[in-house]
């Protein structure tokens, strides 16, 4: 996982191609929480547990700096003691090799709290 946490997001515009299947296959694993929705756009999605809501809180304010310094921004839901994050890539509508990156740097901010 740490190759893909160490990269940085392509800019990505309407019309950049969608992760192919033999790409998720390949990506995937290395995000093994994530998993993938096949809703109207494919998305990825995990659910981070905490023991109260300011850990809840501070880890969403983490993830939000993470998609400010990386200009890709996900769907974020905080509750009281988890945050569910949904990377997805709004102008392709569906997958991109950069949700895979964020996922990985998203389980980085995560593995360095609980470290």
């Amino acid at each position: 996982m740490a190759g893909l946490s160490q990269e940085r997001c392509e800019a990505c515009r309407v019309g950049a191609p969608l992760v192919t299947d033999s790409e998720i296959a390949e990506l995937g694993p290395q995000v093994p929480d994530w998993a993938i929705l096949n809703e109207s756009e494919r998305k990825l999605q995990r659910s981070f547990r905490f023991k109260n809501f300011a850990e809840a809180i501070a880890f969403t304010i983490r993830v939000g700096e993470l998609a400010e310094s990386e200009k890709h921004h996900p769907s974020i839901l905080t509750e009281w003691g988890k945050v569910t994050v949904t990377w997805w890539t709004h102008a392709i509508r569906g997958l991109h090799r950069n949700d895979f990156v964020m996922a990985a740097k998203t389980d980085a901010i995560f593995a360095a709290k609980t470290s």
